[in-house]
């Protein structure tokens, strides 16, 4: 293949994808009305059980209650950025909810509810020492939302160890 097809092929394919994303997000945006959508709820839940594997309680019940009211302070801390944030993670949420922005995103072939912890976690590793600043940057919003919206809550710092703030 000469270098100049492989180029316009690369063009085509990057441009399809935009407009892909483009239409996901208008047609299933990733946080509407104050909230995570369903796909954006689908993407954090996913998300969310391979950044806290380990600091979620292991009991089904117990960890069912930690994710939801985890995700209530998702949906907290997304309403406390500004708008033009909320609508650059809305846009994130909505590529990654579309079938080919996860696989070219996120190099994740199951759909998010489907996915296993481990590939999630591998997905967002991957990400993580991505060569393209994209893919670190959606990284990086993912699990500084996760992780932030998880231990803003007093009753997980006893996972790191961290007692609470001194009193004066």
């Amino acid at each position: 293949m000469q270098r100049r097809t492989l180029l316009k092929l690369g063009a085509t394919a990057g441009a399809v994808l935009v407009v892909a994303g483009g239409a996901a997000a208008w047609i299933e945006p990733g946080w509407e009305r104050g909230g995570l959508s369903a796909t954006g709820r689908e993407i954090f839940v996913a998300v969310g059980k391979a950044v806290l594997d380990q600091t979620l309680p292991a009991q089904e019940g117990a960890r069912e209650i930690a994710i939801n009211s985890w995700l209530s302070r998702v949906n907290v801390l997304i309403d406390a950025l500004p708008s033009h944030v909320q609508k650059e993670l809305s846009q994130l949420l909505a590529l990654l909810g579309n079938p080919a922005g996860r696989r070219t995103l996120a190099r994740l072939h199951l759909p998010w509810p489907e996915a296993s912890v481990t590939d999630v976690q591998l997905a967002l590793q991957d990400m993580r020492l991505s060569s393209l600043a994209l893919r670190q940057q959606a990284y990086a919003a993912l699990h500084d939302i996760t992780a932030g919206a998880y231990f803003s809550d007093p009753s997980s710092w006893a996972v790191l160890g961290y007692p609470g703030p001194l009193k004066i």
